[in-house]
């Protein structure tokens, strides 16, 4: 298989321990902030033994004690650029938690966002040896699923069964125990790009912190911003970041397709910094406190106050109207909307029973995106914020905080992977694959 397959045994191993002691970190790496909340786990729940994740899956397992958030640095399109400045940057939001929680936190899960992921839908059928099936037929059935080419410089991040059929029973969430004479499968595979996770490995090592445990962003948005039947009659979410958009689609309470744009937040409030010549951290507020997307005939009227620090009087006395503003930021978010829209139909889609769609993350929250978004996307459009955690402080429950909530719900109650069966090391092999088309799109 690839080399992450060892490292992911590994982590889930590290975790295993982390609830033995009961606290575990969760760190988002994004763009714009990195966030870590401390988790305080019970230990009464068999976290193994979960069913996944339904709509109040965690809520009586964990608490969050402590949550920090900080400035990320050195971090593009979701990518480590400056391992010094994140390293920094990691280090203060983990030790801000730390203290708000008044424990020391050896382990974290982290997740983060870009990498180009790319799917895979792959499919794989053997017999029942003993008429029973056992984790080892499951073992066997995973490995019996011809492995894509899928290239050097790349790493699988997620190999989740979706679906199994045992003869002609098809649509099992969990096989094991069953009567039948053949298995098959359904595998969604996500790779990525290798040196992002060595890299973020690499830096979260020389923070003094062990990884037991790493995911997708756009896996864990999913999680926490779709409610329970969303996730189980088939919905995209859409977690609008600082440096990239992630797409996730979900069905079957699965995640069976996942792709990035690389544009975000932080492009629209680049565009502001040109438009207006305004320095970025002015653009940032502009955008957050007078932005929006639908002009009304009452923003040619409503002047911003542009400012500056020039010296220029002239410069930095200016005024712009809300309208203007609206003009350098629709274009941006329309641009973002529409590469989403290309990337959903690429994906199949419309093939789907529900055709919802979710948008999350920080900047889904400009004001007229629920305006903009459907004209776009499609009518079934709604604006999604994270379940409710205990413990989890006000500052920290809304749409820009998706992934982390998503990532709590990730650590209580992981959905099996690949790595969690005893499969015979000789199956790994990369074989090639002919077609590797999405398996959604013959079942529905």
């Amino acid at each position: 298989m690839s080399e992450l397959y060892s490292i992911q045994r590994a982590m889930r191993q590290m975790r295993t321990a982390a609830m033995q002691r009961g606290v575990i970190a969760i760190l988002d790496v994004g763009t714009s902030k990195i966030a870590c909340l401390v988790l305080q786990f019970d230990g009464n729940d068999d976290f193994r033994e979960s069913d996944g994740v339904g709509a109040m899956a965690g809520q009586s397992s964990f608490r969050v004690i402590g949550a920090a958030t900080t400035r990320s640095r050195g971090i593009k399109f979701g990518e480590i650029e400056t391992m010094s400045e994140t390293e920094r940057a990691i280090r203060t939001a983990v030790q801000t938690a730390q203290k708000m929680a008044s424990t020391r936190v050896d382990h974290v899960i982290a997740c983060f966002a870009g990498g180009a992921p790319r799917s895979y839908g792959l499919t794989g059928s053997v017999d029942v040896e003993h008429t029973q099936v056992s984790e080892q037929d499951v073992a066997r059935v995973l490995a019996s699923c011809d492995v894509p080419d899928y290239g050097s410089g790349r790493e699988v991040l997620h190999a989740q069964p979706v679906n199994f059929a045992l003869d002609h029973r098809s649509g099992l969430a969990d096989p094991r125990g069953q009567i039948g004479h053949q298995l098959s499968t359904d595998l969604h595979m996500l790779t990525v790009d290798a040196a992002m996770i060595q890299n973020l490995i690499y830096c979260i090592k020389r923070c003094d912190l062990e990884l037991a445990g790493i995911a997708s962003s756009a896996y864990v948005a999913g999680i926490s911003a779709l409610v329970e039947d969303e996730q189980e009659l088939g919905a995209a979410c859409i977690d609008m970041g600082g440096g990239t958009t992630d797409i996730s689609i979900f069905m079957k309470k699965h995640m069976i397709y996942t792709d990035s744009v690389r544009f975000g937040g932080d492009h629209v409030t680049s565009d502001i910094s040109m438009g207006l010549q305004v320095p970025w951290a002015m653009a940032e507020r502009i955008k957050t406190v007078y932005g929006g997307l639908v002009a009304t005939g009452r923003d040619d009227r409503d002047m911003i106050d542009v400012g500056g620090e020039t010296g220029d009087w002239e410069h930095d006395r200016r005024t712009v109207s809300r309208a203007e503003l609206i003009g350098i930021m629709r274009p941006r978010v329309e641009e973002i909307l529409e590469d989403v829209r290309a990337r959903l139909d690429a994906a199949g889609f419309e093939h789907l029973p529900s055709q919802q769609i979710v948008l999350t993350g920080g900047a889904s929250q400009i004001p007229g995106m629920d305006h903009l978004a459907p004209r776009i996307l499609g009518q079934q459009v709604r604006l999604g914020r994270p379940l409710r955690v205990r413990g989890l402080p006000q500052a920290a429950a809304g749409p820009a905080f998706s992934s982390s909530v998503g990532l709590c719900l990730f650590a209580a109650h992981p959905q099996d992977e690949w790595w969690d069966f005893e499969i015979p090391a000789d199956r790994y092999a990369g074989r090639s694959l002919k077609r590797a088309v999405k398996w959604f799109r013959d079942n529905w």
